[in-house]
């Protein structure tokens, strides 16, 4: 039985908890990893570098995209964010399922190189819980949370270009939700055919 990869790309508004509700699928199911973006931006306390991101420079960072040896890069908040296409094709190869945590502008750039990608946007279930979540990670300036408020408006417009939507209220409903389109998308005719193709080759001869 020969097992292709699954990529999922996962975008929602910053506070909508995209992160916690991919770190909680990846303790549900096995055989999914998330891909680990390159970043320009200082590390957070506690991240480490080839675990979270992996930290390098901007010059390092344009020597990689002089190379086209990104998937999708984009530019956040005056940081660069990109994902290795190397990496992620060596994972996939392998039967892994992988996660890109990217926005809609990357998502874009994905969609055109991988077109059998699923694509999951996460919305918060009001505004006001965005704002509050935000808040209460007691990391930004209410300068940057005021940004981050409008960005978000602009980025949720984007929703209608992705397969599926999950509406994080109740956490536990939506990664049940989260975890049911991986497990919809692993049986799928298409993908369902490659990983069995010897049995069915079996079958019908």
């Amino acid at each position: 039985m020969t097992r292709t990869g699954q990529l999922f790309i996962v975008s929602a508004p910053s506070g909508a908890g995209k992160t916690s509700l991919v770190k909680a699928l990846l303790e549900t199911l096995s055989d999914i990893e998330v891909s680990v973006s390159s970043t320009t931006r200082a590390p957070r306390s506690g991240e480490v570098s080839g675990i979270d991101y992996h930290f390098i420079s901007e010059e390092g960072f344009q020597q990689v995209v002089a190379q086209d040896g990104f998937l999708e890069y984009a530019t956040v908040f005056g940081n660069s964010y990109g994902t290795s296409k190397r990496l992620v094709d060596e994972k996939l190869a392998q039967g892994v399922d992988i996660i890109l945590e990217i926005d809609w502008q990357g998502a874009q750039q994905v969609r055109r190189v991988m077109k059998d990608s699923c694509s999951i946007f996460i919305l918060p279930p009001s505004k006001q819980v965005l704002e509050e979540r935000l808040r209460g990670r007691g990391l930004d300036s209410d300068e940057v949370i005021n940004k981050r408020m409008r960005t978000a408006v602009d980025e949720m417009v984007h929703h209608e270009e992705y397969d599926f939507l999950v509406v994080n209220d109740d956490f536990e409903v939506a990664l049940d939700e989260l975890a049911m389109i991986v497990k919809t998308q692993r049986l799928a005719m298409k993908r369902g055919k490659l990983t069995h193709s010897a049995l069915i080759n079996q079958l019908l001869n």
